[in-house]
C-alpha cells in the first residue's frame, strides 16, 4: 500500500509541476490525532498534515511515533511519506 501511495505522489508531482519543485522537509514526532473524515494527523508538535484522499490510516493512532516527509504547499503541511518508527 505504501508502494502505491508513493507511486502515486511521484506522478501527482509530473501533473502538477511546481510542486514538484517545491522544497520537501520531514518530521519525526508521535500522533496526537487523527482526523480520518478531514484527511489530518496532528502532531506533538502541534502542527497538522494533510493527507491525500487514498491515504491509508490503518496503525495511526495517538501514541504511535511516526516520520512524515511533507511538503509545504499553499500554507499547508502536504504528507508525501509516512513512516512508522518501531
Amino acid at each position: 500500500m505504501r508502494f502505491i501511495l508513493a507511486l502515486f505522489l511521484g506522478l501527482s508531482g509530473l501533473f502538477n509541476p511546481l510542486s514538484a519543485f517545491a522544497e520537501s522537509a520531514d518530521v519525526e514526532a508521535m500522533i496526537e490525532g487523527v482526523d480520518e473524515d478531514k484527511l489530518t494527523l496532528t502532531l506533538d508538535d502541534g502542527k497538522k498534515y494533510q493527507a491525500p484522499e487514498e491515504f491509508n490510516f490503518d496503525g495511526l493512532k495517538k501514541g504511535v511515533k511516526v516520520v512524515v516527509f511533507y511538503t509545504e504547499t499553499d500554507g499547508k503541511r502536504v504528507i508525501n511519506d509516512l513512516q512508522v518508527v518501531e
